[in-house]
């Protein structure tokens, strides 16, 4: 059940980061998944260097971290998506 929710966050962290990052991104859905969940990742990382453990009820802290790290993760994803396998594409257009 784990792996469900992880790949579930990673999926509406990366939809939201990609809706954030200004411009068109060209990376598909799975790679933006992928990206949204390793953004979880290293956002629970910062929080717990920070000192952000656990909050009583909903950790706003937290996911503030995740989304920072997704944002920012699926924006390297797009651009490495782009610099190798996206020229290709564009070129067979």
């Amino acid at each position: 059940m784990g792996w469900l929710w992880a790949i579930i966050v990673g999926f509406v962290l990366g939809l939201i980061a990609k809706a954030i990052i200004p411009g068109k991104q060209h990376s598909p859905l799975w790679l933006t998944t992928i990206c949204g969940m390793l953004g979880a990742i290293v956002g629970n990382a910062i929080a717990r260097a920070v000192g952000v453990e656990s909050t009583p009820g909903i950790d706003w802290s937290r996911h503030v971290f995740q989304l920072i790290a997704a944002i920012v993760i699926v924006a390297l994803g797009d651009m490495l998506y782009m610099a190798t396998l996206g020229k290709r594409k564009q070129q067979r257009a």
